[in-house]
């Protein structure tokens, strides 16, 4: 090691949702220089000019630092310490790991252990090998960065990791709205199928917290709780701030609520009307006076029994209905929100609105759903509606 530079781990809590409590920790390389100030090694450790070697040979002085002080310290749970996934190739036999003859040294149980692989390189079926190693032997093994790099997909299905790590840069971008947003949604909803547990990393504001529990996220960890420190602190240190933050949550997240139940309350009004007039004749103009485009209603169209279109689109647009009929004779019994009308039929349940999964309109590119709804024996009314409430 350097004169100029001592490296030692910090650690930055990792706290529980649900409980509220700190739940383990994450070993992070630290420096210090010749001026005594300390700060994130981070750098240091993707520097091209430093030796593969070298780098290896401070990874393993710090982890070695931080189990020690692991042992030593009176924490209940768990702690995350990180291994290169380029690194792991250089493992030559999966018996004598490192890692594990550092827990023996030091007598931590191997399940208070997660191993974080830090990155995507290295060979994937090596990699999938090392963790079923690590798994065997009574880790639990946790993926960093997830959503960073398509490659990081195909590594968790493969792979099967207990915990991923949402990558920090997605994250924020994502708790900001649009198309991020909806990528975290959908990698949170593939990470809980798999059986992962999610954790939110660079939490700092509560916007991102809020977003973090919209993602379903069960731990979280970031500068809004505490950054990186030398000392392990009491497991109920934040408990009364998550408290406080859930709290928040649920009466904002109630409000908005409120008023989609309002606005879904507005649209089932709206379409008893549209329903009632186009059965007794199609005069659309005779709904000019109640409030569709303001409460975002785009198109309307019938449909069959067997899901194909009879209708043109009816668009409405300037207090006007215009027609387009360049879908005519298009099918979709396919989709969710039409076969599911006709199942809830065969039951005898036909009352309901059925409604489809958001999605962005290719014309408008503006964000809808679509609602079905029975108009008589041998016609479905499907409607296109702006999603902004819903």
């Amino acid at each position: 090691m350097t004169q100029e530079k001592r490296l030692f781990p910090y650690f930055q809590p990792i706290v529980g949702i649900a409980c509220g409590n700190i739940v383990g920790y994450e070993a992070l390389a630290w420096q210090a220089d010749a001026n005594g100030s300390v700060g994130s090694a981070g750098e240091l450790f993707s520097a091209p000019d430093i030796a593969d070697e070298q780098l290896l040979e401070w990874d393993r002085s710090i982890r070695r630092q931080a189990l020690q002080q692991f042992s030593r310290s009176n924490c209940s749970g768990y702690l995350t310490i990180n291994i290169s996934a380029a690194w792991i190739d250089k493992i030559a036999d999966l018996n004598s790991l490192p890692t594990l003859l550092m827990l023996d040294e030091f007598h931590i149980d191997r399940s208070r252990i997660i191993i974080e692989i830090t990155e995507s390189k290295g060979d994937l079926n090596r990699l999938i090998e090392i963790i079923g190693a690590y798994r065997k032997l009574g880790f639990k093994v946790a993926i960093d960065h997830f959503g960073a790099g398509f490659s990081q997909l195909e590594n968790v299905m493969s792979a099967q990791p207990d915990i991923i790590k949402l990558d920090i840069r997605l994250f924020k971008q994502a708790s900001q709205g649009g198309i991020a947003s909806d990528i975290v949604h959908l990698l949170t909803r593939l990470a809980k199928r798999t059986g992962c547990r999610i954790v939110c990393v660079g939490v700092e504001t509560q916007d991102e917290f809020f977003f973090g529990l919209s993602c379903g996220a069960q731990y979280m960890q970031g500068a809004l709780f505490s950054p990186a420190e030398a000392e392990f602190k009491s497991p109920t240190h934040y408990q009364k701030q998550i408290n406080a933050l859930r709290k928040s949550f649920l009466n904002n997240t109630l409000t908005k609520e409120q008023h989609k139940i309002q606005y879904i309350s507005k649209i089932k009004s709206l379409c008893k009307h549209l329903k009632k007039t186009l059965q007794t004749g199609f005069n659309l103009n005779a709904l000019s006076a109640y409030p569709f485009e303001e409460n975002g209603f785009l198109r309307l169209y019938l449909c069959n029994n067997d899901g194909e279109q009879i209708s043109s689109n009816f668009n409405f647009a300037d207090g006007k209905w215009l027609e387009d009929s360049t879908r005519i004779g298009f099918n979709w019994a396919w989709r969710p929100y039409f076969y599911q009308l006709l199942a809830l039929e065969s039951i005898k349940d036909s009352y309901r609105l059925i409604t489809s999964e958001r999605y962005r309109d290719f014309n408008s590119d503006v964000l809808c759903k679509t609602l079905s709804l029975r108009l008589d024996d041998e016609h479905v009314l499907l409607i296109d509606i702006a999603a902004e409430w819903l």
